[in-house]
């Protein structure tokens, strides 16, 4: 690169980084925000419970082969013709790896109403953080270096693990050692390639990680609403392309959107892991729930 080149990009580098500082800044805010949207959905949920050792009773349910005798419930059995085995609810906290893309692309918004998708996106992953550790869970942020941990303190912990990571601007989440059978919950807009992402994820895959996965997406994405001549600039070096009649490509675009959406559902379902969208002009909550409950076990199983 030329000493010119260098110093022309110059001022977008010292751009981004006052625009990561600022997000920065604004995440004690986006923590408030995040505490009254789980607050919200709290009181419509019911906590992630799952059968395993533990001294609450969860519920009934017919004997099957395989099932330990010893489990199988005399009393509940005789009110009936079939056999009944009483599970408890498992009380052993989990733990959850949280991700958020922080690449450029993320900080699109189509008007000035709707918050980016990466506002939206560190909305939802404290929000999901606040919720879990309502419940006695550990949650931490991938490639943090942190261990999972409960209460209040993991949800300042993760937090403050978002303000070095908004820096890096990272389009995919980076490689880490997690346990079999943890949990990771990753929210992106997901517009890298589907074999990038599938490669990334499938060590996870391999170790018996479960994944959760929130597409974000700006409703412009999805319905290319401009019309006329148009100068399109890709956010993170693409480019640019002018168009000089929107309407005509829009089917087109649509087209190729959702083919590249349906190609990572399919890869991602394809590895056993969930994958739910959600767009900007919808609420906060409506996310939060559906992401809470693709954690739920008989969602993951």
């Amino acid at each position: 690169m030329s000493v010119d080149a260098a110093s022309a990009r110059a001022p977008d580098l010292v751009a981004l980084r006052r625009g990561a500082e600022a997000l920065a800044a604004r995440l004690p805010g986006l923590l408030v925000e995040a505490e009254r949207v789980a607050a919200t959905v709290a009181q419509g949920v019911h906590g992630r419970r799952r059968t395993g050792v533990g001294e609450t009773f969860w519920q009934f349910r017919v004997y099957q082969p395989g099932d330990d005798r010893r489990d199988i419930d005399w009393r509940q059995s005789a009110r009936s013709r079939h056999l009944f085995v009483r599970e408890q609810e498992w009380e052993a906290a989990q733990s959850v790896w949280i991700w958020c893309d922080t690449s450029l692309s993320m900080r699109f918004r189509s008007a000035r109403d709707l918050p980016s998708k990466l506002e939206r996106a560190l909305v939802l992953a404290l929000a999901l953080a606040a919720l879990l550790v309502r419940g006695g869970e550990r949650v931490a942020l991938v490639g943090s270096g942190e261990r999972p941990r409960p209460g209040r303190s993991g949800l300042e912990r993760l937090m403050r693990s978002l303000e070095p990571a908004l820096a890096r601007r990272e389009s995919l989440p980076p490689p880490a050692d997690l346990p079999r059978f943890a949990q990771l919950v990753l929210l992106s807009d997901f517009l890298e390639p589907p074999e990038a992402l599938s490669a990334r994820i499938a060590p996870w895959v391999a170790a018996g990680v479960r994944g959760c996965l929130l597409a974000i997406a700006d409703p412009a994405e999805e319905l290319l609403p401009w019309n006329g001549r148009v100068l399109f600039e890709g956010p993170e070096g693409e480019g640019r392309a002018l168009v000089g009649n929107v309407a005509a490509v829009r089917t087109r675009y649509a087209e190729l959107y959702r083919a590249h959406r349906e190609e990572i559902e399919r890869r991602v379902v394809r590895q056993n892991w969930r994958i739910t969208r959600h767009r900007t002009d919808s609420t906060a909550e409506t996310a939060l729930l559906a992401l809470y409950q693709l954690l739920a076990p008989e969602a993951v199983r």
